[in-house]
This record gives C-alpha cells, structure tokens and sequence, in this order.
C-alpha cells in the first residue's frame, strides 16, 4: 500500500494507540459522529486509517502523524463520493471531500451530520443504480 511509515496498522486499536493525545481525541469525536450516523457501516483499516464502508466507501479519518494523507496538521475527515460521483463510472477512487480540524471545538457536529447523511444517500444511489446495470 506504499505504506512509507514503515508502521503497519493491524487492527483500529493499535491505530488508536499509536496517535498522540490531541490526535486521539479528535479521531474519538469523528469517529463517535460517523458511527452514529452509520451505525451499520464497518469501519475497516486502508492506507493505515480508518475507513467506513456501507455499499461502498463513504469517509475515512486521517491524522497528519499518517504522513502520506498529505494532513500537515490536526486530523481530517474525508469524503469518498458526492453527488457528482453518480455521473462517473462507480470504480473512480477520487476523494472528493476533506475537512481538517485541529481540535474537537472546531468541529460543527450539525455540518458534519448533514455531509455524512448526504454521502450515505449517495451510497444508496450507487447500489441501486448498480442493481439497475445487473437487471
């Protein structure tokens, strides 16, 4: 996975443990706020973060001490598809979304909520439009 940390994440609590308390704190947050609004997503480790997949990928979190996620600080969410995404072939792995926050009070909890309804929605649309292509 061009991991070039030379750390390899087995599981989400040994990638939990490995960040710093600011950090931690901030990916505990977000990941609380997606796995509410997810609650049936499985949340599965990619490139050394964590990723959260229904039908497909929807978000992931990555801390700046992952270098490669190009985060120079603080912990970003990122969202794999938008609406724009249901115009394209469905292989596309084209980040399209990133939020950075550098601590838990910039987060606004409603704002996030809404991106994170709004790339399930699209998730539905793409297993539906998937299912169409089968028939």
């Amino acid at each position: 996975m061009g991991n070039t940390q030379g750390k390899e994440f087995k599981t989400i609590e040994e990638f939990l443990d490995y960040l710093s308390e600011e950090e931690l704190e901030i990916v505990l947050f977000l990941r609380k706020i997606i796995l509410e609004c997810m609650p049936d997503c499985k949340e599965k480790l990619a490139y050394n973060v964590p990723f959260y997949y229904r039908h497909s990928r929807i978000c992931y979190i990555w801390p700046a001490s992952v270098p490669w996620g190009k985060v120079e600080k603080g912990v970003a969410i990122g969202f794999c598809k938008d609406a724009s995404f249901l115009d394209e072939t469905f292989e596309t792995t084209k980040f399209v979304t990133k939020l950075n926050f550098n601590s838990v009070k910039e987060i606004d909890v409603s704002l996030l909520k809404q991106e994170i309804c709004e790339a399930i929605l699209v998730d539905n649309q793409i297993v539906k439009a998937r299912r169409r292509k089968i028939q």
